[in-house]
């Protein structure tokens, strides 16, 4: 689990292609002090397994699946990304519960900045539509933020100095795609309340027509 609070900017040092997948290595020195095989680190919002690292540079595989419903297969040597390490059990809760399992992709469509911080506008993608409300988490390209306004078709995060220094935001242009997660608790709600709701309206149905 993670909770969307980056700790370090890295670099993709080189990318693999294989028939079905991609061996991707990052450059990220600040994650991998205390490194284990098998740890997982957020790239971009994205929950990887650490396969082989030294002191700079760390190896992931990524499947075919990731590659579909992410961004990482849009990535190239020298590409920055996000990096945050799960969370310790006695860590401080800086962000919200992100669990690095993309819902999707957006594109921002606008980006508006001020003295002191931008807004960004995103596409909302129909079948994201529901889980995304005003004031609530939304976790993007692995940062956890707040949802400041939500259109029909559109919703727009602020981002303050910090996040724009720290993150990849800080270099984003119109037209970039951006991992979207969604908060888990909302899909949880909907699938514990869903189809109550549903059978309630369908008994509702019956009896107005009875």
């Amino acid at each position: 689990m993670f909770t969307g609070i980056v700790e370090a900017k890295g670099r993709v040092a080189s990318i693999e292609h294989t028939a079905d997948a991609v061996v991707l290595v990052v450059e990220g020195a600040e994650v991998l002090t205390d490194a284990h095989h098998g740890d997982s680190i957020a790239v971009n919002g994205v929950c990887l397994t650490v396969t082989t690292f030294d002191t700079l540079t760390f190896t992931l595989d990524v499947m075919k699946e990731t590659l579909d419903r992410t961004s990482l297969g849009a990535l190239q040597p020298g590409s920055p990304v996000n990096l945050e390490r799960a969370m310790r059990a006695d860590a401080r809760f800086g962000g919200h519960v992100v669990q690095g399992h993309v819902d999707g992709t957006t594109r921002i469509v606008a980006i508006e900045p001020g003295e002191r911080w931008s807004v960004v506008r995103f596409d909302l993608p129909v079948e994201l539509a529901p889980y995304v409300v005003e004031k609530g988490s939304i976790t993007l390209n692995g940062v956890s933020l707040t949802v400041a306004s939500r259109e029909t078709d559109t919703f727009t995060v602020s981002l303050i100095p910090t996040t724009l220094d720290l993150t990849t935001f800080g270099d984003a242009s119109v037209g970039d795609t951006v991992n979207v997660e969604v908060d888990v608790l909302a899909k949880y709600v909907e699938h514990l309340v869903g189809p109550r709701l549903a059978a309630l309206e369908e008994r509702l149905a019956k009896a107005e027509s009875a």
